[in-house]
């Protein structure tokens, strides 16, 4: 594969964060201006600039001088901290403590940061947010919130907490007195024993979110008096009916998020019509409830239900006075009022909040019939939302944008309508706005979004045009890892358009995906995957190939090759090795992979693999670098030929690709006639001729190539005969749709039956000879007959009558045209093959000579890649004399005459022969 489409991060590993060429780039100029000194400035100004970097760089710059130092730990600059690009471990947090006195706000990820967070001793904490929280323990949860009894706000999820229970719920309560906010997702059972804790010790609990969990107690929800927004958003087994007699009861609650659920029509108009205090009830995606078509709300006057069948622009535009503005402005308009409702503040805040958690919750699931949804409201809902000002709103918005055009993850499907839908509204010019926000976490999600959308040609043209590509290089070299990630992916999925391929490297993308390999070495499959599959494509360029070499690409690609235990990474590192070493005839880097310290023998081991994938890239690699001399041996020597032999062996019910390459591999190293006897000693024959038989034409192609070199080899074209190669061969012959397969079959049936396959078959006991001979006649007329039929497909009678009856060059140019073979021309033959061929036009077979001069034909046209070479081999094995022969031969057909003197007259302009 090319590309790949990411839904979701990786979340392990030590992350880093990154840096800003931007930034740089402004400071570069300003100082070329004039001298600065930069421990000058006011402390107020360095404590403002502080505030706009990253801990990172923030940090960086806190170490170059005492004053700046002690600036950086300035208590307004902690109050909030992101430590979800870190492994953030108890060492880490301790080292952390002395400036966390004041920290207000803390998100993490995962289970060992949150066991460290009590290190970071920061008992004033108000809000703690933590994401891939699947491993933490009760315990755990009980200790965080011990320590930190001022907390406000507590989020986990949304991935679910399968190992917190209500034990952990009550902890909260007895705890945390202070708690406004409580938003938990993947719960088994909240037991009504913590929901009624809650509703005792906490007071000023106005938002609670029991999101995605498997039972919650409908009862004692009833019972939370203060709540004012509450979501029970994909959470299974609620009983409707308790709650549309009970949940009206609760005198504040304002907003209701019941998506994702089974709820009906039956409880949504219970609760609208009962409730005086509802205004929102949110139910998306919502089953049962969108089987009633015909369902309407508006008998509840200053009631909003957001539905997939509603406006839900037009419903939210209702909570304001003023409804003459655009509906589908509202959010814009919302956040550009100067006097501020607190109230509706708080209301549009929880929209946003609720929206953009569901709508990415529907995104993931790539559910079927939400085509009109997607394309009238939800891109541009996901649109609106990634202009919010939280944080964590607008991330979840650029991951739905990410995820929502995604129809079929493994082979990189998107659809095409969302993805016009989002470049329509505007949305690649937000994206990249957000992907060059100092926030780690923007830039990451919007990266990802960028890289998904980009599978379609034209948003990646928009991605372009927008200046994406230069945004996307300057966040692969971020020193946070998923930013580095998502942007890699971004580059791989644009480096598929050859359009774009030359200003990735311009924008120094090249150097950064290689600087990522070396940078991730031992700790990122993801990020070495996207890197190694963008340098793959890019490496596809002739001109870009070299820029991947010069950059150290492939000490980085062999490294890989040799080290990582993925499977896509392998693949990737494989497939740019391919195609740095498919360019032999304009670089030098097809040597230079073969001379790089293993790695012949990391490519001959991956062909081993329990991966398809990584077979077929490996065995790529090993074809193409085949065509080098030195490689070839190399390759042998390294075993390669025993384990392109087993891998031929076992890819009968293989992918065509894998087929292809595997024969191309052995076709690559049978060039050496050492290598052909190898090949044939370790039971290469049968294999090639059953891929000869595959349906598919380019196996055709490479399986023929490589019997066409076995065969050159007497023993091994005996092989060929006596394991049904013969049959195989004239079967290409005679319906291949591939010129080329047909051309070699060809000429593989021509070496196997000149002659000198009679002499090897002789050897033995008399009554074997016999048996061999009487067999051998038979294949022989078989193949005869079959070269001669596909010769005569390029003979065109009229135009051959008249090249006899005329040597006017003219009408050779007309046979020439009609006999031509283009993929021919790329074919190399030694001087032994040419000394073949040209022996082939004494033998006293007229098919065999038409063949020969035929085969000299194909290798001689001028404007053939290695048609100089051909004539040179020409020359030396005296191939004038015996073509003249041929030409003036009485006895020789007319076929063997005209492609002899067609091929006299490619001598004579490749200024070989003097003029006849």
């Amino acid at each position: 594969m090319s590309r790949r489409v990411r839904r979701k991060v990786a979340r392990k590993g030590k992350v880093v964060l990154p840096s800003y060429p931007e930034v740089e780039d402004e400071v570069l100029v300003f100082g070329r201006k004039g001298n600065v000194d930069w421990t000058n400035l006011p402390d107020d100004t360095v404590i403002q600039l502080f505030s706009c970097l990253n801990y990172r760089d923030r940090a960086s710059l806190s170490s170059t001088c005492r004053t700046w130092r002690v600036l950086g730990m300035y208590p307004c600059l902690w109050n909030s901290l992101d430590l979800r690009a870190h492994k953030c471990d108890v060492s880490m947090a301790a080292s952390l403590a002395s400036r966390c006195v004041n920290l207000q706000k803390l998100r993490f990820r995962g289970a060992e940061s949150a066991d460290a967070v009590i290190h970071l001793q920061a008992r004033n904490l108000c809000e703690i947010s933590g994401d891939y929280c699947r491993k933490i323990t009760d315990a755990t949860l009980s200790v965080i919130v011990a320590r930190h009894e001022a907390l406000e706000s507590l989020q986990l999820g949304p991935d679910f907490c399968e190992r917190i229970s209500s034990d952990a719920i009550k902890a909260i309560a007895f705890c945390c007195s202070k708690l406004k906010r409580l938003r938990l997702s993947g719960i088994r059972d909240v037991h009504g024993d913590a929901i009624n804790a809650l509703a005792k010790h906490c007071p000023n609990l106005t938002d609670i979110g029991f999101i995605d969990c498997l039972n919650v107690d409908e009862m004692a929800l009833g019972n939370v008096v203060s709540v004012r927004f509450l979501s029970v958003s994909g959470t299974s087994n609620m009983k409707w009916g308790v709650v549309s007699d009970f949940w009206h009861k609760l005198p504040k609650l304002t907003g209701l998020d019941v998506s994702r659920t089974d709820i009906g029509p039956a409880a949504v108009s219970r609760l609208l019509s009962s409730s005086d205090s509802l205004k929102v009830l949110c139910a998306l995606n919502c089953p049962v409830l969108e089987e009633y078509a015909s369902f309407h709300v508006n008998k509840n006057k200053g009631k909003l239900l957001l539905a997939l069948f509603t406006d839900i622009f037009k419903e939210i535009a209702s909570l304001f006075v003023d409804t003459t503005n655009k509906a589908k402005n509202v959010f814009l308009d919302w956040r550009s009022i100067k006097n501020k409702d607190k109230n509706l503040d708080e209301i549009m805040n929880w929209v946003e909040w609720i929206l953009s958690h569901t709508l990415l919750r529907i995104a993931e699931s790539i559910q079927q019939g939400l085509d009109d949804f997607w394309l009238k409201q939800g891109a541009t809902l996901l649109l609106s939302l990634m202009e919010s000002s939280q944080e964590d709103v607008q991330e979840r918005a650029a991951t739905g944008l990410a995820s929502f055009v995604v129809v079929e993850d493994e082979n990189a499907n998107i659809d095409w309508g969302r993805a016009d839908a989002v470049m329509r509204d505007g949305g690649i010019r937000l994206l990249l706005d957000l992907a060059k926000s100092w926030r780690e976490g923007l830039q990451a999600e919007a990266a990802k979004a960028i890289a998904n959308l980009s599978v379609n040609n034209n948003v990646a043209k928009a991605v372009a045009e927008e200046g994406g590509i230069n945004i996307l290089a300057g966040l692969a070299r971020s020193m946070n890892r998923l930013v580095a990630e998502e942007a890699a992916g971004g580059l791989w999925n644009l480096s598929v358009g050859e359009e774009h391929k030359g200003a990735i490297a311009k924008a120094g993308g090249v150097k950064a995906l290689v600087d990522l390999i070396f940078k991730w070495a031992n700790g990122g499959d993801a990020v070495l995957e996207r890197a190694a599959g963008a340098l793959a494509n890019l490496a596809a360029d002739d001109k870009c190939s070299t820029d991947v070499a010069l950059a150290g690409g492939v000490q980085a690609l062999v490294m890989l090759a040799r080290s990582c235990k993925s499977e896509g990474v392998q693949e990737q590192a494989a497939r740019a090795l391919a195609n740095l070493a498919a360019h032999g005839d304009s670089n030098s880097n097809n040597a230079a992979v073969g001379q790089e310290a293993g790695a012949l023998e990391a490519l001959v081991q991956l062909t081993r693999s329990p991966h398809e994938g990584v077979r077929q890239e490996a065995a790529g690699a090993l074809w193409n670098l085949s065509f080098d001399d030195r490689n070839r041996e190399a390759i042998a020597a390294a075993g390669g030929v025993e384990a392109l032999v087993a891998l031929a062996q076992s890819c009968s019910n293989a992918s065509p690709g894998l087929q292809e390459r595997a024969a191309g591999a052995l076709w690559g190293l049978s060039v050496s006639e050492a290598n052909s006897v190898a090949i044939g000693r370790e039971g290469g024959v049968a294999p090639l001729i059953a891929l000869a038989r595959s349906e598919a034409e380019d196996v055709h192609e490479t399986a023929a190539g490589a019997l066409w070199n076995l065969a050159f080899n007497p023993g091994n074209a005996l092989h060929i005969v006596e394991q049904g190669g013969v049959s195989a061969l004239v079967h290409l012959c005679k319906t291949s749709v591939s010129k080329m397969a047909r051309f070699m079959a060809a000429l593989a049936l021509a070496y196997m039956f000149d002659g000198r396959m009679d002499e090897f078959a002789l050897i033995g006991t008399s009554s074997e000879s016999v048996s061999k001979s009487v067999s051998l006649d038979g294949a022989r007329r078989m193949a005869l007959k079959h070269i001669e039929a596909f010769v005569l497909t390029f003979s065109d009678q009229q135009a051959f009558a008249a090249a006899a009856a005329s040597s006017a060059p003219a009408s050779l140019s007309h046979v020439t045209e009609g006999a031509r073979i283009q993929e021919a021309g790329h074919l190399r033959c030694s001087g032994a093959e040419i000394g073949r061929f040209v022996a082939m036009l004494r033998n006293p077979s007229s098919t065999l000579k038409a063949c020969a001069a035929f085969a000299l034909l194909q290798f001689t046209i001028p404007g053939g890649r290695h048609a100089v070479h051909h004539a040179s081999l020409m020359q030396n094995a005296g191939a004038a004399r015996v073509l003249r022969a041929a030409a003036a031969a009485a006895t020789a057909p007319l076929e063997a005459k005209i492609f002899a003197k067609i091929v006299l007259r490619n001598l004579e302009r490749h200024h070989m022969e003097p003029s006849l």
